[in-house]
């Protein structure tokens, strides 16, 4: 059975960094992506960021592209979300998710199986 667990979440000052890690056990041969997701309070889940497994391609929503990379250890079965130039609008709960369906959108909540259970991170002003 997959199970996510995120860690790395944390209290930062505007500006700052933080890096996210995803540690999955479980099969790994269904798998086609890996995502970030994040809620703020009082919003919806947001898209952050995925990478497709077999090949590695990274994918970004627009307030992530240049502040946010995406990466992976293969070895540790870990995904990582390097967060850089970090604003009081990132904080949020952060989540990881897998997706085992190649036809589902990598933006839709929805076509993720597994989830965990997120890390906090907060940023001062």
């Amino acid at each position: 059975q997959v199970q996510l667990v995120e860690s790395g979440g944390g209290l930062v000052q505007a500006g700052g960094s933080l890096r996210l890690s995803c540690a999955a056990s479980g099969p790994t041969f269904s798998r086609y992506a890996m995502a970030w997701f994040r809620r703020a309070p009082g919003k919806n889940h947001e898209f952050v960021a995925a990478m497709t497994w077999r090949n590695g391609t990274t994918h970004y929503a627009d307030s992530a592209k240049g502040r946010f990379t995406v990466s992976r250890d293969n070895a540790k079965n870990e995904v990582y979300l390097q967060m850089s130039s970090l604003k009081p609008e990132d904080t949020a709960v952060y989540y990881c998710a897998q997706q085992t369906d190649i036809s589902r959108p990598l933006y839709w909540t929805t076509s993720y199986t597994y989830w965990g259970q997120g890390t906090q991170v907060t940023v001062s002003s």
